[in-house]
């Protein structure tokens, strides 16, 4: 099984690299100091499991595992962190298993072996199901193998484009693999649905137009495409407008 250790502490991962080399069965694929270089990693390594830390500066542990249960099949996380205050969250993750720090050699050993026993079927059945409680202030995208995080606050649109979603912003598209109805669920202060297959920023709404078929499209600050709107939703879409220039 591969392992990634993740901890903003070069001793800690050290510590688990020896610990790991004891136990035996292991390959350490790569070490990161951060959820951001954690992502990274695991879109060029993947990993079966990951060995993570909780508080580490940028982007800390729990979000980093938010993002990984939302790829195709995500590693197996184990927490390792000196505070036991962040066990609800962490597990709200779906992690395996929450170690404390100083780790001790046979908590991981069972620890590791948990993951090993666990199948691609019911390491499913563990992920997120979804309220997602916890909005996103980023969005996870895949790029030619690497992952690429997209703040939420820079997003205009989601665009449904077959099995994938189109996440819009005033420079660039990219692909996701989530739905948007998921994404209206958690986003729903953020973004209205136009259409059934597109939502829409609120504060990024400029106006109203027409296209020349005569459907209604949308037009969006900092993007020189118009979404259509349908006629379901531009009753609601014409009062969002209004109330927006008041």
């Amino acid at each position: 099984m591969k392992v990634l250790l993740v901890d903003d502490e070069v001793p800690a991962r050290a510590r688990l690299r020896a610990m790991l080399g004891d136990i035996g069965g292991y390959e350490v694929c790569g070490e990161a100091a951060n959820g951001h270089e954690a992502l990274q990693l695991c879109a060029t390594e993947q990993p079966d499991v990951l060995l993570l830390d909780i508080r580490m500066p940028g982007m800390d542990g729990l979000e980093a595992a938010q993002h990984l249960q939302l790829l195709q099949h995500p590693p197996a996380i184990i927490f390792t962190t000196a505070y036991n205050d962040y066990a609800l969250q962490a597990f709200e993750t779906h992690a395996l298993d929450y170690l404390l720090k100083p780790v001790r050699q046979e908590r991981l050993q069972d620890a590791l072996q948990h993951a090993q026993r666990l199948t691609q079927v019911q390491a499913a059945s563990l992920r997120i199901a979804d309220d997602r409680s916890a909005e996103r202030q980023r969005i996870c995208a895949n790029v030619r193998g690497s992952l690429q995080l997209i703040p939420v606050e820079e997003i205009r649109y989601f665009l449904a484009d077959q099995k994938y979603v189109v996440v819009g912003t005033a420079d660039a598209q990219l692909l996701i693999e989530e739905t948007l109805k998921s994404l209206e669920q958690e986003f729903a202060e953020r973004f209205v649905r136009i259409h059934r297959n597109a939502l829409v920023a609120r504060h990024y709404i400029v106006g109203l137009g027409k296209a020349d078929d005569g459907h209604a499209q949308v037009m969006l600050d900092g993007v020189e495409q118009t979404l259509e709107v349908s006629r379901r939703h531009i009753a609601d879409v014409r009062k969002l407008v209004k109330a927006l220039q008041c």
